[in-house]
């Protein structure tokens, strides 16, 4: 599957955990799709500073793109940039 398609079908699935996110006034963008299949975000807003942003990444962000993207086998959150 192109990289396109990939990166298409998992912003697709973080879209249903985002309205969370956004209601909470965080959001999570993409950073980087490796070769290794391991999907790299970052929190931004609130999120950046939430002490549940782990168990979010888990629970929801994690699962919803492993769930439905099967070319992703592990997603990670790095610092942000500011």
């Amino acid at each position: 599957m192109p990289q396109t398609a990939i990166l298409q079908k998992i912003e697709d699935a973080i879209d249903t955990v985002r309205p969370h996110l956004i209601a909470d006034g965080g959001n999570v963008e993409i950073v980087e799709y490796r070769a290794d299949k391991v999907l790299v975000v970052r929190y931004t807003g609130a999120c950046k500073l939430c002490s549940m942003s782990e168990m979010t990444l888990r629970a929801g962000i994690s699962r919803a793109v492993m769930t439905n993207v099967p070319e992703v086998l592990e997603v990670i959150a790095v610092a942000s940039n500011d």
